[in-house]
């Protein structure tokens, strides 16, 4: 990674908005902005102070001055700056042609194309962040609900790298004194004690266990849940789709087969996001259209982590009813009794005579009745009890998950190392492999290759 030139980036979303902004970010991108930006006022670029907006125009100086865009530059002069270098910001209407001719004449007065996620890597390789507060900046960026946001944004100020550094210093306090014993055996000494030693151990890694339980909660929160509606044809799917994502997103009819292939959409239940499709009803038929929805029904069925399973109240069990009962016991499930405002032809205790260990919920989607409990059905199936934000944080990053857990596996390593009196440097050993594992999270023991894989993530111009 070079930190010597200019780099430069779109750094809105492409489409039409009021404004688009292109980022420059090095040694150059002042004097780069000095070529390019003729102010309304006759002061040049070089001269306006640090973190002010200033009104003027992009110049072509290729084309005879051509005027390219009207707009507002910003700039941030090292070190106060999200990398730590020069900023300048062309604030410019937008709109993709006006966007990319401003960052064509960037690019040609001396930067070059960001790469993805690069401007916050240079952040982190200039020490404005560490590594996980740098990787919140994506997570804060892709957040889906509001509980996610606010679990990126306590990690962006730094919660989860302050409970880390904590850790590391405790276990690093630990191997300076188990390689004082190493280096100064003869000494006069007072070294801690072996029971102080595991009693020290114990704790750090009761600390990484409350971290690494708060993972599988934070993963879910982070990534959602897939959650597929299945059932027979005109039980209700799509209505109840519609009723969840609160929009009429799929077609209903009363015709069987109207559904003739998955939708998908993404919903939030209490901060947890759920990633809800509804699929064809699972029949056998001869439309050729609808035996490949129903097909896609069934990939569904295959990948899906949760499965909503609908039932008809109006209608008698049959063999189809069975199946879908057969799939309840092999899957994580609740089970649907729609129709209940109708003359009940199926009760629910027979569903759970089929499928004693699966919730039935009862209910009549046209009416609305059963909409709310089933949304707390489905988040207290993977969230135990309100998630709350507090003191502790919360992981949401496999990376981080899997760091934590080698950490936590070496202090057992390091614990069994104590008990049996082995020798002081094989539990060093373990201890630094704990210590390095914490590290990987923040950034101190991280490889080039794990950044690259991390950053080539990130969106151009972040």
């Amino acid at each position: 990674m070079h930190l010597d030139d200019t780099i430069a980036a779109i750094a809105t979303p492409r489409g039409e908005g009021g404004i688009g902004i292109v980022r420059v970010s090095g040694p150059l991108a002042i004097q780069i902005a000095s070529h390019l930006f003729r102010p309304s006022q006759t002061v040049s670029a070089d001269k306006l102070p640090t973190h002010t907006l200033t009104h003027g125009h992009i110049i072509d100086t290729t084309a005879s001055d051509e005027v390219v865009d009207e707009v507002l530059l910003g700039i941030m002069r090292a070190p106060r700056s999200y990398t730590t270098e020069d900023i300048v910001e062309f604030n410019c209407h937008g709109g993709i042609v006006t966007l990319t001719n401003v960052l064509d004449l960037v690019v040609k007065t001396g930067a070059r194309l960001a790469e993805p996620g690069e401007f916050t890597k240079r952040a982190f390789l200039n020490g404005r962040l560490d590594l996980a507060q740098a990787e919140s900046v994506a997570e804060l960026i892709s957040a889906k609900t509001e509980l996610s946001r606010k679990i990126a944004l306590d990690a962006l100020a730094g919660k989860l790298s302050e409970r880390v550094n904590q850790l590391s210093d405790k276990l690093a306090t630990l191997l300076a004194e188990v390689e004082a014993s190493i280096d100064f055996p003869d000494e006069d000494l007072d070294f801690m004690h072996t029971d102080i030693q595991l009693q020290t151990v114990h704790t750090i890694q009761r600390d990484i266990e409350h971290l690494v339980k708060t993972a599988a909660e934070g993963r879910l929160i982070k990534e959602g849940v897939n959650v597929a509606i299945l059932g027979k044809p005109n039980v209700g799917k799509s209505s109840l789709f519609n009723a969840l994502v609160e929009t009429s997103r799929a077609i209903v009819t009363d015709i069987p087969g109207t559904t003739r292939d998955t939708i998908h959409e993404t919903i939030n239940i209490d901060g947890l996001p759920i990633n809800l499709i509804d699929t064809a009803g699972l029949r056998q038929t001869d439309d050729i259209v609808e035996q490949q929805g129903v097909e896609r029904s069934r990939d569904v069925l295959r990948k899906a982590e949760f499965l909503l399973l609908m039932f008809d109240a109006s209608q008698a069990m049959n063999n189809a009813d069975i199946e879908l009962l057969q799939i309840a016991n092999s899957h994580h499930t609740i089970l649907i009794l729609n129709k209940i405002d109708l003359p009940v032809m199926l009760q629910s205790h027979v569903l759970t005579e089929h499928s004693p260990k699966t919730r039935v919920i009862q209910t009549a989607i046209t009416e609305g009745k059963g909409i709310d409990t089933l949304k707390t059905a489905i988040r207290d199936e993977f969230l135990s009890g309100e998630i709350t934000l507090g003191e502790s944080p919360i992981v949401t990053n496999t990376r981080h998950y899997d760091a934590l857990r080698r950490s936590h596996e070496a202090l057992n390593d390091v614990i069994s190392s104590l008990e049996n009196e082995m020798p002081p440097d094989l539990v060093s050993v373990d201890i630094r492999i704990s210590l390095d594992a914490l590290g990987d999270i923040v950034g101190k023991t991280t490889t080039e290759d794990i950044l690259d894989r991390i950053f080539s993530q990130f969106c151009v111009g972040k």
